[in-house]
């Protein structure tokens, strides 16, 4: 088939607002892309804001009716990026493109949330076909235009291919302090700093990467609302105040965009009533799945993630709203007595610290997660470029992902973040103020899931002999299921046998 375009570096396919921001963004940054999408009005939009944001340059969105036209369209060796809802959409594409003339060198990338495990599946499905390449992003659609944070994974020699485009368009940062690098504008290209994206690694572990980036961004925002909900309730603190607090907050350890984003919704005046828009929006949190994900494949792994898990309860918490409604009038909580000006200072000092705290701990979940899914996968993953490529265009970007970069980097076979001194120390210094906190929630009745959590998982964790020896106690009388002895060696197990009388010890292997 002949196109009316035959040289685009490019193809993109699908142009939601993810697929046509990612084509916006790598038009700006000098390189051409044939445009489809099943929507022509999608098409048409797409070719028209590219020719009006680059208006007196040459044009390079060029828009195609089908997938026969952009097969024609993209030069080889050929790329396509796909933005299609994870599922059958994704099969259903590729499956068209093959039908349409795909060959086993093209390059199909999968940008949507997918679930890991189905892109492990597509990889090896397509394999022959097409090349099944993914690659996470993260950004919303502000990102997406501006400068995502992309987590690819696949075929390595894909990569190599894919790299010059990937690299131009995704987020940078300032290569000596870290920070992001902003453009807001079309048309801006951003060539020097550090690229937020770098080669995961196998199919799959770049969706992983991502879906774990999104359990801790559940629990990042929920540890956020926690302290708002002090703040406001405890405190008595307007919501102007506690926009003031997080600003405060952002210029220090707690630097980030969602303490930022936190600041300006709680500054937000409601058109209609010109209350905070916070006490008009209806509390009920909606999800995706992807934090979902996380905490399943959490209990999967039979890797503590506790802050993360609670964080999708916090969510699910709030859709009972009518149940929370019925019993607020008949389960009664504690009074809550006002403080003085000096004991809300100190309090919201300890908040920050309980923040901090609770931050870093959801983050050792996390990146835990990753190294415990990498080892059963086989995966060889760099941790500290991970962490490097959240630093911007992600939703967690944060000052302080440089500072667990730098952990990786100094301890390569760093198994949990709590280990490496910097987090420690800091932690310790700061666990009164942490404690404090989730005390007087109690005592005040303000519910801190994911705040108390953490504190329960950082706990656990320097607790040399943890209950489970009574627990397992408790499951060889009833269930006959073995134990091992602190005096054996280790893979020895033993039995009691319980019914009988007297009873007897009994070494099983």
């Amino acid at each position: 088939m002949k196109s009316k375009f035959e040289a685009a570096d490019i193809g993109v396919i699908g142009l939601g607002v993810m697929g046509k921001n990612l084509a916006l963004n790598i038009v700006d940054n000098g390189f051409s892309v044939a445009a489809f999408d099943l929507d022509k009005a999608k098409v048409e939009a797409a070719e028209h804001q590219a020719a009006t944001e680059v208006a007196g340059r040459e044009q390079r969105l060029f828009g195609v009716e089908s997938l026969a036209e952009i097969l024609a369209s993209v030069k080889a060796p050929r790329v396509f990026l796909l933005s299609v809802p994870a599922g059958r959409a994704v099969d259903s594409i590729c499956d068209a493109l093959i039908e349409a003339g795909a060959i086993a060198e093209d390059i199909v990338i999968d940008t949507g949330n997918s679930l890991w495990t189905d892109t492990v599946a597509r990889e090896k499905h397509y394999q022959g076909k097409l090349t099944f390449f993914s690659s996470a992003v993260s950004g919303g659609e502000v990102g997406a235009r501006f400068g995502p944070s992309l987590m690819p994974s696949g075929d390595k020699a894909a990569w190599d291919r894919i790299a010059p485009i990937f690299t131009a368009i995704a987020a940078k940062v300032d290569n000596e302090t870290g920070k992001p690098l902003e453009r807001h504008q079309p048309g801006d290209v951003i060539e020097q700093g550090e690229p937020c994206t770098a080669y995961i690694g196998p199919a799959g572990s770049g969706h992983y990467v991502k879906m774990v980036h999104n359990g801790i961004e559940y629990a990042d925002m929920q540890l956020i609302c926690e302290t708002f909900h002090f703040m406001q309730t405890g405190l008595g603190m307007s919501t102007v105040q506690i926009a003031e607090v997080f600003e405060r907050w952002n210029k220090g350890v707690l630097n980030s965009y969602l303490i930022e984003i936190s600041a300006e919704v709680l500054r937000q005046v409601d058109p209609q009533t010109e209350k905070p828009l916070v006490e008009i929006i209806l509390d009920k949190a909606g999800q995706k799945g992807t934090g979902l994900w996380t905490a399943v494949s959490s209990l999967q792994l039979g890797c503590p993630a506790s802050t993360i898990a609670e964080a999708v309860y916090a969510r699910s918490m709030s859709t009972q709203k009518d149940l929370r409604l019925q019993l607020a009038s008949s389960l009664k909580g504690p009074a809550i007595a006002p403080v003085s000006a000096e004991e809300q200072q100190q309090t919201i000092d300890a908040l920050e610290a309980a923040l901090y705290c609770a931050k870093v701990t959801a983050y050792a979940q996390g990146f835990q997660m990753i190294a415990m899914q990498a080892k059963e996968q086989h995966w060889e993953l760099d941790y500290a470029a991970i962490a490097r490529i959240w630093r911007a265009g992600c939703i967690i970007r944060a000052g302080f992902l440089s500072t667990i970069s730098d952990a990786f980097e100094a301890n390569d076979n760093l198994s949990n973040l709590l280990l490496a001194e910097g987090f420690a120390s800091k932690l310790n210094e700061l666990q009164g103020q942490w404690r404090q906190v989730v005390a007087q929630a109690v005592i005040k009745g303000i519910p801190v899931p994911c705040i108390s959590s953490a504190l329960a998982y950082f706990d656990s964790l320097r607790c040399e002999v943890l209950p489970a020896n009574l627990l397992q106690g408790q499951r060889d009388f009833f269930g006959s299921h073995t134990f091992e002895r602190v005096d054996a060696p280790k893979g020895e197990f033993y039995h009691i046998t319980w019914s009988e009388s007297p009873r007897k010890l009994v070494k099983i292997n």
